[in-house]
């Protein structure tokens, strides 16, 4: 049927299972079949919704914060990304090139590593946000 993220395919297919069982005449059948997987679509078309009605409130929470005077309120997004670009650019740019230096004075350096698994989860979500402002903003929905 398709990518099945909830499970809902596995019981389409059980379903049918069932249904080729209970109704021998096969159009009977396909006829039942045919109603279980549109309840499926439904289902999941239902769920499609929520989900981009959830996705729609976050856009205005979003909107929100951008819109208001406080720092605190519309720096904070801005704020995160600075320290996710300060923590990469110290992991994989800073630190190298210290470490590179120290090794070429004959000294070793030792710095800490930073935990890149939270970092990388929180950019990547911020990320995230930012790529469906752009599509927003190809798209004409969004200012410029």
């Amino acid at each position: 049927m398709g990518l099945d993220i909830t499970g809902i395919g596995s019981i389409f297919d059980f379903g049918s299972k069932v249904i080729d069982k209970l109704f021998p005449d096969k159009t009977e059948a396909e006829r039942v079949k045919l109603e279980l997987f549109k309840a499926q679509q439904a289902g999941e078309l239902a769920e499609l919704a929520a989900q981009w009605d959830n996705a729609k409130a976050q856009i205005a929470v979003n909107q929100a914060e951008a819109g208001s005077t406080s720092l605190f309120v519309s720096g904070a997004r801005p704020f995160i990304m600075w320290v996710c670009g300060v923590g990469l650019a110290m992991q994989f740019l800073v630190s190298p090139l210290l470490i590179w230096g120290a090794a070429i004075l004959g000294k070793t350096l030792l710095l800490p590593a930073l935990d890149m698994s939270t970092l990388l989860t929180l950019l990547l979500g911020l990320l995230g946000l930012g790529g469906m402002r752009t599509i927003e903003k190809l798209n004409g929905v969004a200012r410029k």
